[in-house]
């Protein structure tokens, strides 16, 4: 138990000496030395530097917790629909610490291949370019353009070909030889938003995903997601919408990668994909478009407004990255005149890859928690 308490605070501070250590958890002068006697014979604290007292005697030892004793990785399966220059599988490596030891992007096509077969394919890649040791990879996160159903180990809600087929995680898990935990896409770039993002310092916030193919919601209460009792939670894709001139019958025919595409092209915007075509109306000033796209937000966001009432919703993906604070004020616009909440509205604050980000604090948690939790048997060590 002493020794979960000292390797916790090595994970959550970084850098502690032993008289940092006995304040923050109460322990003896000699019991804190035994631990940190242990915790280095097992690998899983090191000595990283000496701090300078400028007085007689030693300097004290800077200890921190072994980076390299344990990985986690995170793998981002992406709905690319006509983005094609984009790949559809990205992966990345990091140690305790959170260092990225390796990144990888995969051009694979899931409608031909076995989908295990390629993450299992991917990951060997990852720890062979990162140097990784396999058996140190103790977690890893597939983040799927749906709704994991750990129930019937499916994927709900997915539109990408080869990915809802039957008992498909657990056909994963079987290939990688590891804990593995799936989630929904969008749910882990919102954990980044958390934590990296325009988030980090509100209590509540909403993420409105609009992404090279499909649109995704995330809802976050104090840290904690909203999944839903089937991990259904933020499937707006399939809110039906009311009449606005065109044939929608659901919100992702309104704002989904196509719909942008089309109503890019009735403005003269004939960019490949969706987010090039938003980035070209910001550039070139064809505002009446962002004005378009920004009312065709608004009416599905509006239902999340007046159910939520959220602090704060974040536009994300493809789409929202490239619309930046230009399409921020559209939509904040078309929703001023359908609710008097004035919700606040923000661009996320992520250029990285949101959905790797977030994949990989997760995994790092689930990490650490495990080596604590190998620790934490009985022991006759007292303060």
């Amino acid at each position: 138990m002493n020794e979960t308490a000292v390797l916790a605070h090595l994970f959550d501070r970084g850098q502690l000496t032993r008289g940092d250590l006995r304040e923050l958890t109460g322990l003896s002068k000699p019991t804190a030395s035994e631990v940190l006697r242990r915790l280095e014979e097992a690998g899983l604290a090191i000595v990283i530097g000496h701090e300078s007292g400028g007085g007689p005697g030693p300097n004290a030892a800077i200890y921190s917790a072994n980076p390299e004793v344990a990985y986690t990785a995170a793998v981002s399966i992406r709905d690319t629909g006509e983005a094609a220059e984009r790949p559809a599988l990205a992966a990345a490596v990091a140690n305790l610490a959170g260092d990225v030891r390796a990144r990888i992007e995969v051009p694979v096509a899931f409608s031909d291949i076995d989908p295990a077969e390629a993450l299992a394919d991917a990951v060997a890649e990852l720890c062979r370019k990162g140097r990784v040791p396999r058996r140190r990879l103790l977690h890893i996160v597939v983040g799927v353009p749906g709704s994991p159903d750990e129930a019937t180990e499916t994927i709900q809600y997915v539109d990408v070909p080869g990915l809802s087929r039957p008992h498909l995680l657990a056909q994963i898990r079987e290939r990688l030889r590891t804990d593995v935990a799936f989630d929904n896409d969008v749910n882990l770039a919102a954990i980044a938003e958390r934590a990296h993002g325009v988030a980090t310092d509100v209590d509540a916030f909403a993420m409105l995903w609009l992404g090279a193919e499909g649109v995704g919601f995330a809802t976050d209460l104090d840290g904690t997601l909203l999944r839903g009792a089937h991990g259904g939670a933020g499937e707006i894709g399939y809110l039906p919408v009311p009449p606005t001139g065109t044939n929608a019958v659901d919100y992702q025919d309104l704002v989904g990668g196509i719909a942008i595409l089309d109503l890019a092209r009735s403005f003269g915007l004939a960019e490949p994909t969706p987010h090039e075509a938003v980035a070209a109306a910001v550039a070139t000033g064809v505002d009446e478009f962002l004005k378009a796209l920004g009312e065709r937000i608004a009416v599905g966001l509006v239902s999340a407004v007046v159910l939520l009432d959220p602090p704060l919703i974040v536009l994300a993906g493809e789409v929202g990255q490239a619309g930046g604070s230009r399409l921020r004020d559209a939509v904040a616009e078309a929703l001023r005149t359908r609710t008097p909440l004035g919700t606040k509205i923000e661009c996320t604050g992520l250029t990285d890859d949101a959905v790797l980000l977030g994949g990989l604090r997760s995994g790092l948690s689930a990490v650490r928690e495990r080596v604590l939790s190998s620790l934490a048997v009985p022991t006759a060590a007292t303060s």
